[in-house]
């Protein structure tokens, strides 16, 4: 096809790639192949059946996501229009592919993931803590996420239980 080099800088033992050098010829010759795949018809088709592939994917994984936190919260009955906002809202938060959260790894059961997204949730929504001042001291951020997550619980646990509304509901007030 024509030369090419790999580029590649040593600093003390490691070796730090580059990239592929080529010729201006040889990457106009390919922009021009690829540009000429892009616009045939079956590639447009194909970039829409991926499209579409994707997105139903992506409902489906909101759907299930949303099933699997709505038996995480199992709200007393009298809470259920209250675990649906909470349902929703943490789910509009959490499922939107490239978002970075919780919910999107794959790496946790679902049920793991439903219970991080809501308790991360309630940690921004329900309490002070995108304004307290934490100390950088190692642990300290993990101590006070621990606590948060405690009230977080308590406060789950509180619907789960009880027919009546708690005064002053910070997740109301969130919601």
């Amino acid at each position: 096809m024509g030369e090419h080099w790999v580029v590649a800088e040593k600093k003390g033992r490691r070796v730090f790639s580059k990239g592929i050098w080529a010729s201006s010829e040889i990457i106009e010759k390919i922009r021009n192949e690829l540009k000429d795949e892009r616009s045939t018809e079956s590639f447009a088709k194909r970039k829409a059946a991926d499209s579409k592939r994707r997105e139903k994917v992506q409902d489906e994984y909101v759907e299930d996501f949303q099933g699997a936190l709505l038996n995480y919260l199992a709200f007393h009955p009298a809470h259920t229009i209250l675990a649906l906002s909470l349902a929703q809202a943490v789910t509009k938060h959490a499922t939107p592919v490239g978002s970075g959260t919780v919910a999107r790894t794959k790496r946790i059961p679902i049920e793991n993931r439903v219970e991080a997204a809501v308790i991360a949730w309630m940690r921004h929504q329900t309490t002070a803590y995108d304004d307290m001042a934490i100390p950088r001291v190692k642990g300290q951020r993990r101590e006070v996420r621990k606590m948060l997550a405690k009230r977080s619980h308590g406060l789950l646990e509180w619907y789960r239980k009880n027919d009546s509304v708690m005064n002053n509901c910070p997740l109301i007030k969130a919601l």
